[in-house]
């Protein structure tokens, strides 16, 4: 329950259904976007009231994400006999995930997604995280957010001067290589298209590791790959599977070289307006999709490599100290883009490594 330990009931922008004391008085539908003071505003979402809260997401209706979110929404009804419930808006319905983000810090969404790099766009040191190698892996980097004052001070930070509650983190996936040649070292990346997305820690990925960066659109990847106009691509394996990649490569390198996370982010406008019983119940339902979720891409990934290994994909495993080394080289441009503290923050990370 340490994650539990985060909750420091404070701020919602959500539906409510306020039932009242009166025999004459209905339930009424509270605006999401008003202005109103706390206080009176707060007891809207007492115990015993209709609670409805919308939570957006980019990922579709057949992802570990949305089945994960689907829990949540589960556990919530359930345990609150119906009055508690949680509607989800997939496939991007509420915009990209900056926009709903945006949407949370201004109160009109109540609950969304983020991995923890994406924060690095309101708090520079958050991107550090992002960084390939940073991390050697999930419980890794649960230590860097749950025991270092670098990762208290940072969702304190995106509570107080964002509206931003984290209330937990899981597992996402970790990005791997695909290729069209055997990768069993670093000195096999050399010279390799390599198909990245226009991220900035990505492309570094690429070009340190000696690859050739080649972004382009996620729709014509698939294409590329199969005509040789790029050599191979990089993301978790559920991705590779999704998208069939498997299908026009034939081998998979278990580069490791950025764990993702799906941090569980409630406006704090929404958190504050909530009864304790009610805060109280979110963070456990929370808490217990975080933990499915995790256990959803852990199982998935280890299933996968089974899959593509009877698909006809050789799966290798190199050794990824030289890849770390190569890629360290890009961490100074961050850190100095982040500016004081940076290399405090590097040391803590690396203390609970």
């Amino acid at each position: 329950m340490k994650k539990m330990l985060r909750m420091m009931a404070v701020g919602m922008g959500l539906t409510v259904l306020v039932a009242c004391g009166s025999d004459d008085d209905t339930s009424t539908d509270a605006d999401a976007g008003t202005d109103e003071s706390n206080g009176e505003n707060n007891e809207a979402a007492a115990e015993g009231d209709e609670v409805k809260l919308q939570f957006g997401l980019v990922a579709g209706t057949q992802s570990n994400e949305y089945k994960a979110a689907q829990f949540l929404a589960e556990y919530v009804e359930e345990e609150s006999d119906g009055q508690f419930t949680i509607d989800l808006f997939p496939d991007s319905q509420l915009g990209d995930d900056r926009a709903m983000l945006d949407q949370l810090q201004d109160g009109t969404l109540d609950i969304t997604f983020s991995e923890t790099g994406r924060f690095g766009i309101w708090v520079p040191k958050a991107e550090i995280l992002g960084l390939p190698y940073i991390v050697d892996g999930f419980d890794h980097l649960m230590r860097v957010l749950d025991d270092t004052e670098y990762g208290q001070e940072l969702h304190e930070e995106l509570i107080n001067d964002f509206n931003l509650r984290v209330m937990d983190t899981a597992y996402n996936g970790t990005r791997q290589t695909t290729s069209n040649r055997e990768i069993n070292s670093l000195a096999d990346m050399d010279g390799l298209k390599l198909r990245v997305p226009e991220a900035q820690t990505l492309l570094d990925y690429a070009s340190y590791t000696g690859a050739s960066p080649t972004p382009m659109a996620f729709t014509e990847v698939y294409l590329a790959l199969q005509t040789n106009a790029v050599d191979g691509q990089e993301n978790p394996l559920s991705t590779v599977e999704a998208t069939k990649f498997y299908e026009v490569q034939d081998y998979l390198a278990m580069t490791n070289h950025v764990v993702n996370d799906a941090n569980y982010v409630v406006s704090e406008t929404t958190w504050s307006e909530l009864s304790e019983d009610y805060q109280n119940l979110l963070a456990e339902a929370i808490q217990e999709a975080a933990e499915y979720h995790t256990d959803l891409f852990e199982t998935e990934e280890a299933e996968l490599l089974t899959y593509f290994e009877e698909q006809g994909v050789t799966i290798t495993n190199p050794d990824l100290d030289d890849f770390r080394e190569a890629v360290s080289e890009a961490y100074p441009s961050y850190l100095d883009e982040i500016g004081e503290g940076a290399e405090d923050y590097m040391d803590q990370i690396e203390s609970v490594r």
